[in-house]
C-alpha cells in the first residue's frame, strides 16, 4: 500500500491543480488571508497558538520581493485587527536573499518594524545551506533593533551547536528542527538515529542555557525523550514551545502536550503558492492519499 500511494502522489504532481487541490486542504489553510484568518481563529479557539507563513521562496526580481514584503506587513496589521493569538515566520528568499543579502534585509527589517509596532513577534526561517550564515547575519541585526525576533536551526547540520552556543542569551529564540534540505555528507548527517541524538543535544544545551527553544518535531519518540528530560530537569514551561505543521496527523499525542499546559504552536502555512507546497507534504506522507480519497467519496 505505501508504494502505491508513492506512485500515485508523483503521479498527482502532474495533475491539474483543481484536482490537487482536495488534497492540499489538509496541510494549506488557504490562497488568501481571509480564508486563513478562519483557520487561526479556529486553532486559537482550541488552545493553540499560530505561525502564519506566507507560502513561496526564491524570487526572481526586486520589485516581488517588496511586493512579499508589503504582503507580510500588512499580515501583521491581519493579526492586530483580528486579534489572532499568532506571529509570523519567513523564508529570506522569499524576500530576495538570493537575488542580495543586502535586500533581503533591509525587506526583512522592514518587516520587523510592523512587529514592533504591534509588539509582536517574528521568526526568520533557515533554509538550505548556502544562506545559513546570511541568514545569522540579518538574524542578528535585526536582534539589535528589537528582541522579538528569532530564527531557526536544523539539527543534521554539522554546525549546528556551535551556531546554537556562539548566540546563546536571554534573547536568543531560535526553532529547533530535524531539516529537510539536500545537503552533502561533509556537512549534514543523513542517518536517522543520529539526527535525533543531534536533535536532543541541542535543545538540552539551549534549555541549560539562557535561550528560547521552539521544538519543532512530528517524530512523537523524540518529543517523549525530550518531555521526560525537561520533566526530570525541571525546565519551566516558559522556556520552550512545541512546533507542529498544519495538518499532519500525529494522533493525540499533541492535544496530550497540549492539556499538560505546554505552548503548542502550529505553522499555518497559505498563500498562491500552496500546489509545489502541498505535494512536499503528500510525498512526506502518502497515506493521506486514501484519507482524503475516502472523504470525497463519501460526500
Amino acid at each position: 500500500m505505501k508504494f502505491i500511494n508513492s506512485i500515485l502522489v508523483k503521479f498527482l504532481a502532474y495533475f491539474p491543480k483543481w484536482m490537487v487541490k482536495p488534497f492540499a486542504a489538509p496541510y494549506v489553510a488557504g490562497v488568501t488571508v481571509d480564508e486563513t484568518v478562519k483557520v487561526v481563529k479556529k486553532l486559537n479557539d482550541q488552545g493553540y497558538t499560530v505561525t502564519m507563513d506566507i507560502l513561496g521562496e526564491h524570487v526572481r526580481s526586486k520589485e516581488e520581493s517588496y511586493r512579499i514584503r508589503d504582503e507580510y506587513r500588512n499580515l501583521y496589521d491581519v493579526i492586530e485587527k483580528e486579534k489572532l493569538d499568532s506571529n509570523v515566520s519567513l523564508k529570506p528568499t522569499h524576500l530576495g536573499m538570493e537575488i542580495d543579502p543586502q535586500l533581503a534585509q533591509e525587506n526583512i527589517l522592514s518587516i520587523l518594524d510592523k512587529a514592533q509596532e504591534y509588539d509582536n513577534f517574528l521568526r526568520i526561517d533557515m533554509e538550505n545551506s548556502p544562506y545559513t550564515d546570511d541568514t545569522i547575519a540579518i538574524y542578528k541585526e535585526c536582534l539589535k533593533r528589537y528582541d522579538k525576533v528569532g530564527t531557526v536551526f536544523q539539527a543534521y547540520l554539522h554546525r549546528t551547536l556551535n551556531d546554537i552556543k556562539k548566540l546563546d542569551s536571554d534573547k536568543f529564540n531560535f526553532r529547533i528542527c530535524k531539516g529537510i534540505y539536500r545537503e552533502s555528507d561533509q556537512i549534514a548527517y543523513h542517518d536517522k538515529e543520529v539526527i535525533r541524538e543531534k536533535f536532543i543535544e541541542d535543545v538540552q544545551f539551549a534549555l541549560n542555557g539562557k535561550g528560547y527553544v521552539a521544538i519543532a518535531t512530528h517524530d512523537i519518540p523524540l518529543i517523549d525523550k525530550i518531555e521526560q528530560w525537561i520533566i526530570a530537569n525541571n525546565i519551566s514551561k516558559n522556556r520552550f514551545e512545541f512546533q507542529v505543521l498544519y495538518g499532519v496527523p500525529m494522533g493525540k499525542r499533541i492535544k496530550q502536550l497540549l492539556t499538560k499546559g505546554y505552548t503548542i504552536r502550529n505553522y499555518v502555512p497559505f498563500g498562491e503558492a500552496w500546489f509545489d507546497y502541498s505535494i512536499r507534504r503528500l510525498k512526506e506522507n502518502p497515506n493521506i492519499m486514501w484519507y482524503v480519497l475516502g472523504n470525497i467519496f463519501k460526500k
